[in-house]
Order: structure tokens, then sequence, then C-alpha cells
């Protein structure tokens, strides 16, 4: 996790570079881990998907790592839940983490903060960037959505890599639920030193595992089901939108891409 302002910039600044998204302190979402069913647990570890499992949910940042992990909730425990009960929703919520404040995006007076991205299991608050409801969508909430997706593509393509290179996440993990919790912590550290350096990046990631399909072992967790939140996230993801339809966010390929989604 950054320790400093300075740190968080040089995350948004990988991401502006790589993924055209300013201000992106890092792409959020969660995974189901697959487990044997543990005894004397009943429904604890059953989740929607009808299998047994505990958490992971990730931080990742531009070049598919890790800035932060929490593992080991339970399945059946509501995806809102996870992130709400996380360290990094107390630290957001107690404003320890030193996020640089709110500045002008790139080359325009339009002023937001930094934020995380994440897809429509996650709510929509002020550091935390979701696509508009797919309904009735105008061409820039469009170009918006892309963005984003864009964005925040970059965290699955995280879980496909640890899926991939790490097979114990082809199949149920046959050890309690502690044990799976160490060995996905100590896949998740691996993951990250395997990235430090370019030539042992370029072999982990030889293969294009990155976002290429279903990922085994790994499931999707579900939508929270509420699209309400505050006046003020609206107000951010606008201004996001705003600078994406604008000649100084805007990039030539948007329009022609968008509709590949």
């Amino acid at each position: 996790m950054p320790l400093c302002k300075d740190e968080w910039v040089q995350v948004a600044h990988d991401f502006e570079e790589k993924w055209q998204f300013p201000h992106c302190i890092g792409a959020l979402d969660g995974k189901h881990i697959s487990i044997l069913p543990p005894p004397k647990t009943g429904s604890q570890y059953f989740n929607y998907k009808h299998f047994f499992s505990i958490v992971l949910l990730a931080l990742v940042d531009a070049n598919y790592r890790f800035l932060y992990v929490d593992i080991g909730s339970c399945g059946r425990v509501s995806d809102g839940g996870v992130y709400n009960n996380s360290s990094l929703a107390k630290a957001f919520t107690n404003n320890i983490l030193d996020i640089p404040d709110e500045t002008h995006l790139p080359g325009s007076d339009i002023i937001t903060p930094f934020v995380m991205v994440a897809d429509d299991a996650f709510a929509l608050k002020t550091h935390q960037m979701k696509p508009y409801s797919y309904r009735n969508l105008t061409k820039e909430k469009q170009v918006f959505n892309y963005r984003l997706s864009r964005a925040r593509r970059v965290v699955e393509h995280a879980f496909g890599i640890l899926s991939q290179r790490f097979r114990v996440f082809g199949k149920a993990i046959p050890l309690s639920p502690e044990k799976a919790q160490v060995i996905t912590m100590a896949a998740c550290c691996l993951h990250n030193f395997l990235l430090r350096k370019r030539t042992a990046a370029d072999c982990y990631m030889q293969e294009d595992t990155a976002g290429s399909g279903p990922v085994t072992g790994l499931a999707s967790m579900s939508k929270q089901g509420s699209n309400r939140y505050a006046a003020d996230a609206g107000t951010v993801r606008d201004k996001f939108c705003q600078y994406f339809n604008s000649p100084e966010g805007a990039v030539s390929w948007q329009e022609s891409q968008m509709n590949k989604l």
C-alpha cells in the first residue's frame, strides 16, 4: 500500500499513462476462492453461486500489482459487507491513507478527487467510481463507462494471471479456510515479487493469461443491488464524464472502441 501522497500520485500517473484514466489510485474488485466445505460451519461459507468459498478483495495498480488485499471473508457475506468491513474502507472513512487532495484534471479546469475504479458490484462514492446504469445511456455516458472499464480491467487481469500461474486455484482448495487464506496471501505476495523486475515479469506473464477468458477457481462477486448514492458522488462521476468528452480529456479511439465492450 502506498505510504505517502507522492506514492499515490505515482500510481495515478501510471493509470493516466497506461490506461488514460487520470486521478485513479487503483482498480477494485473481489473474487471467490473455492474451498471444500469446512466441517461444522453449515452454510457460513456457501455463496450465491452455490459453492463454498472465501473472498479475495483486492486493489490493483496499473501494472497488475496488488496494492491491498483482504482475504478470508466468508463466501455468504454480501459484497457490500466484504468491502465495508475491510480495513481499506475504514481507512478511507477515517481519512488516514494520505491520499492527495483533489486537483485539476490534466489540461482542464475540472477539479476532482483521486478515486478507485470498480464495477457495478460496488457502491458509488466520492472516492470510488462505478459505471452509469446501462439503461438509456447517452453517448457521453457510454464513453465514461468505456474509459472506466478500460482502467478497471487491470484488476481482472491480475486475478487471471494469479489463477493461471498458481494452479492451486484451479479447483476447490482442500484445506481449512484459515490455511486457504494463508495460501492466497502467499500467492499474492509472490505475484507482486515476480512483477518487480522486467525480466521476471516477462517470464511470469509470458502467456496471454490476462483477461483471456473465464478464470478457473476465481468467481466474480455479485452486484450489491442498490443504485442509490450520495449526490456529491454523482457529481464527481459527472465531472469525469464531462472531462472524457472534452477536447482535453478525450482520446481519438474512444467512440470506436466503446461499442466493443
